[in-house]
């Protein structure tokens, strides 16, 4: 057994633009990794994320990236499964004709421990965060998380 979560959001913007969002490290320094996002995210990769309210850059492993559908990345994750890492798995689908995109987050891996029920806690509040922040910023070109870390 192993502990999950999935969580989703709908933005109003095609589904190209939403995935470049994410996949371009500018894009996504300008409302996530407050700290900087450095690589852009594509099969066999490594980048590196770094956030202000986790101070040190975190190694993010790109296992797959299908261009406008889906992103799949491992990262350290504590009392994760096996090696230490979650797997993260992002997709983007399009809604009404292409004007909206259905962006879902799920993260797996974590050992059935309180520690591990506490760190997916965790991290599923961090990703609805992200979505909410992905939302602003592509939508409102608004940083939801400036200036709420440091």
């Amino acid at each position: 057994m192993e502990l999950k979560f999935e969580v989703s959001t709908r933005v109003g913007r095609p589904v190209h633009e939403v995935f470049e969002a994410v996949a371009d490290p500018a894009k996504l320094s300008g409302y996530f990794t407050t700290g900087g996002a450095v690589g852009r995210l594509e099969t066999g990769a490594t980048v590196q994320w770094d956030f202000a309210d986790f101070p040190g850059v975190f190694p993010v492993e790109v296992i797959e990236v299908v261009p406008d559908r889906k992103i799949v990345l491992r990262w350290a994750g504590k009392e994760g499964l096996d090696d230490g890492r979650t797997t993260v798995t992002m997709t983007f689908a399009p809604l009404d004709d292409g004007a909206r995109t259905l962006v879902t987050i799920a993260e797996a891996s974590w050992k059935p421990t309180a520690a591990g029920l506490k760190a997916s806690y965790g991290n599923c509040a961090g990703w609805t965060e992200m979505l909410s922040a992905l939302k602003a910023w592509v939508e409102y070109d608004i940083n939801l998380r400036q200036g709420a870390y440091s």
